[in-house]
């Protein structure tokens, strides 16, 4: 069958290899085979090929953080999925390739009829932006949240849930034609980022704490979040868009304080509290309450042309297509 491996850490265009593997054996018992439809190309993917994520695998390795795919067959004792159910790949299970068994458990049948593009999306960033807005402050309904990067999936999930909280988001974003999208989407302030951009916020929560702020770029961008946060806030960070080290004035450390956290959802403890976040995320698709912009597809066979979008920006997914293969 066919898949997409790494074959050496450095440059993902380089080391990733369109690849014939063997196919997987029949599912034992409590083990499912799954035809994988689509899968994402995360930049945690991208940080994993360069050889600086929190995993290191051994050379070659299929790899794919998520995706979803069509249940083609179950082994002995599976009863909470079916033959033709379609189902999240767990988490990190190496998706970008035609077909894969994986443990049954955590397994559960997605809505029927929701675009499975947008299900292929579900295993990361929505319980990322879940457990963000939950872990680390305890915020009442009607408080604010501050977070930079705001227009990329996860950000989009956070003013998705800060919604169903009753929470308010103060959104930054870089491009001004962002700012009637995001406040489509119910982001209550959205700014664009700026010198002046920490004196907008401020002016425009008044005297409203801002308690809990999420940092998705790193660079400058950190000290921004850090300058509108209040005495004894939280500033979480979760990516690193920009690939720059923090920079944030000692200031805000030592006279407010604030906190700085940092939230991986590889993390064990971080995993094991991500299912009902990922099945409220599903509901929210199946309804259309949420949708995530898609850039483009490509095919497996097109990982180079995926991967090289991928790097200009934009949610890029690879059609994996097997179960229908």
């Amino acid at each position: 069958m066919r898949a997409v491996q790494l074959t050496a850490y450095g440059n993902p265009i380089e080391g990733l290899k369109y690849v014939d593997i063997p196919e997987p054996g029949a599912p034992r018992p409590n083990q499912v085979l799954i035809g994988v439809e689509f899968s994402p190309v995360n930049p945690s993917d991208l940080l994993l090929a360069r050889g600086i994520y929190g995993i290191r695998p051994a050379l070659p390795t299929v790899i794919g953080g998520e995706g979803v795919g069509r249940v083609l067959a179950v082994g002995a004792g599976v009863e909470k999925v079916k033959v033709g159910d379609r189902v999240l790949a767990p988490l990190s299970s190496f998706t970008w390739r035609e077909r894969m068994v994986v443990p049954a458990s955590g397994l559960f049948a997605l809505p029927p009829g929701a675009d499975p593009q947008q299900l292929s999306m579900l295993a990361i960033n929505p319980p990322t932006a879940a457990l963000l807005l939950s872990e680390y402050v305890n915020l009442k309904p009607g408080e604010w949240v501050v977070q930079n990067s705001a227009n990329s999936s996860v950000g989009r999930w956070v003013i998705a849930f800060a919604k169903t909280r009753g929470l308010r988001t103060v959104n930054i974003v870089r491009r001004p034609e962002l700012v009637p999208e995001l406040q489509a989407i119910g982001g209550d302030i959205v700014v664009v980022d700026s010198p002046d951009v920490s004196k907008e916020i401020k002016a425009a929560v008044g005297q409203a704490e801002l308690r809990l702020a999420l940092d998705g770029v790193s660079g400058p961008a950190t000290g921004v979040l850090a300058s509108t946060l209040s005495p004894h806030g939280t500033l979480v960070s979760f990516a690193a868009m920009s690939g720059a080290p923090m920079s944030i004035s000692p200031l805000d450390l030592i006279f407010k304080p604030i906190t700085m956290q940092g939230f991986w959802l590889g993390h064990p403890e971080s995993a094991a509290k991500s299912a009902p976040a990922v099945a409220q995320a599903a509901e929210m698709i199946a309804s259309g309450r949420v949708h995530i912009p898609v850039a483009a597809t490509y095919a497996l066979s097109s990982i180079k042309e995926a991967v090289a979008h991928a790097q200009r920006g934009g949610k890029i997914l690879l059609e994996v297509a097997g179960s229908s293969s």
